[in-house]
């Protein structure tokens, strides 16, 4: 059996080992807390971010038109007959001049009725309010037209105007397809970014190494919209109208880039 002494030096043994171990783990724990401090900011990489713009132009070869037709009558049917003819005359018409039929769209369409907000006579200073009092129908119909020879577009709005059309809005054009040239775009946009990182570079006794972020936004500009109203498109008895001169001008396909840089 241990005496006395024996055990006192086991115990002790025991709790120094105990202590050290103890301390051990404090020492681990605190410096992995100061690790913990730096994490994120080590081996960060030094940057550098320009710009680059470019802008590329182009004809455009789609131009949208929309006309709108109403009919008004003491009845719904009524004003919708008379809105239906005019809209069959422009769309019979639009078809003969080589207008595909996946090419008109009908955007909008109501029919309701038009009231009478008039007031009663005044008595002695008093002008009774009376309940709004319908007094006939309309009806509305709005239709979009893609031309794809954009050469034609005044003879159009001509045409629509003697088919009795009064309400003419546009034309707007456009790119169909504008991929090929917003690539374009982007490569001289990137290329102008470039040569401005090779600059700043240079100036400031640095290497690029690679891209580490690369931002981008663009757009068109559609330069020409014009409106056509009823006086506009109204001829005089017997006399012939004109065609529009519609120039198309060019479009703008724009592309900004932003780009940084790792640098050493």
């Amino acid at each position: 059996m241990l005496n006395d002494i024996q055990k006192h030096r086991i115990t002790t043994g025991v709790v120094a080992f105990l202590a050290i171990i103890s301390i051990y783990f404090v020492v681990k724990l605190v410096n992995e807390i100061r690790a913990g401090e730096y994490i994120g900011t080590k081996d960060t990489p030094s940057t550098i971010s320009v710009t680059g713009d470019a802008d590329v132009f182009a004809a455009p070869d789609i131009a949208t038109i929309s006309f709108t037709a109403r009919g008004v009558g003491s009845t719904t049917k009524i004003a919708q007959t008379k809105e239906s003819e005019l809209v069959n005359k422009a769309i019979a018409y639009l078809k003969g001049k080589g207008i595909d039929e996946k090419d008109i769209k009908t955007s909008n369409y109501y029919a309701q009725p038009k009231y009478d907000y008039s007031n009663g006579p005044c008595v002695n200073g008093y002008c009774p309010t009376n309940q709004p009092k319908i007094v006939g129908y309309e009806a509305n119909q709005t239709v979009d037209v893609k031309v794809r020879d954009v050469d034609t577009v005044g003879d159009l709005l001509t045409g629509l105007g003697e088919q009795g059309i009064t309400e003419v809005s546009g034309p707007n054009f456009s790119i169909e397809n504008e991929d090929g040239l917003k690539d374009q775009a982007r490569a001289e946009a990137i290329k102008e970014a470039r040569a401005k990182a090779e600059v700043l570079a240079r100036d400031l006794g640095v290497h690029i190494v690679r891209v580490v972020n690369f931002q981008e936004s663009n757009g068109g500009y559609y330069p020409m919209t014009a409106m056509y109203s009823k006086d506009a498109m109204n001829q005089s008895a017997g006399a012939p109208t004109p065609s529009a001169e519609i120039p198309a001008g060019q479009n703008k396909i724009n592309s900004n880039v932003t780009i940084s840089y790792e640098i050493r």
